[in-house]
This record gives C-alpha cells, structure tokens and sequence, in this order.
C-alpha cells in the first residue's frame, strides 16, 4: 500500500512560477513509475508529465519546456517545477504512482490568476 500526499499548490500571477511536491509513504519508492495529472473544472483528468523508476521523463506538447518533473529517491519524492504559468493551467494537480497498481493523491489546486 502506497499513500501519496501532494503539496504546493497555490495562487500564482500568470507568468510565475510553483514547485508541487508529491511525498509518498511505503517501500520501494524508487520503483515506481511517476506521474502528474490535473483536472480543471467541467474537464477530463489530463497527463501533464510523467517520470520513470529510471529517470526517464515525457511531457505533453501543452506544458514542454514550461514544466519539469524529478524525482528525489532518497526523499520519496516527486516533484513538478511548473514555470511560466498560464491562466489555462489551473486545475486541480493530482500525482500518480504505478507499479503493480496505480495510486493517487487526494490533489492539490493550483490557479493562475491576475
């Protein structure tokens, strides 16, 4: 059983930046394969950046070059460096967490606003 607890979600200007943290509870941390989501209201639930047990990263073609995510193994922690932040980027944040099973986080709102 893994329990994942999100943080750092917040009210940011456009144009600013946030750093998300997702601190996960349980073994074998490093395992796993890592993931954000968010969902903004009346929407789907949307893949915003994924990180593997080995490094690996991918992002969709809305949020390259602005967002980052890692890893800190040592921590049980994931984080997502979200910078030049857009009204459009409001959402709930959701981190995921998959080896055998997917977990998720309970979210963390995020709104960009002026």
């Amino acid at each position: 059983q893994v329990q994942l607890v999100e943080s750092g979600g917040g009210l940011v200007q456009p144009g600013g930046s946030l750093r998300l943290s997702c601190a996960a509870s349980g073994s074998a941390f490093s395992s796993y394969n890592m993931g954000w989501y968010r969902q903004a209201p009346g929407k789907q639930r949307e893949w915003v950046a994924a990180i593997t047990s080995g490094g690996s990263t991918n992002y969709p073609d809305s949020v390259k070059d602005r967002f980052t995510i890692s890893r800190d193994n040592a921590k049980n922690t994931v984080y997502l460096q979200m910078n030049s932040l857009k009204p459009e980027d409001t959402a709930v944040y959701y981190c995921r967490g998959s080896l055998v099973r997917a977990y998720w986080g309970q979210g963390t709102q995020v709104t960009v606003s002026s």
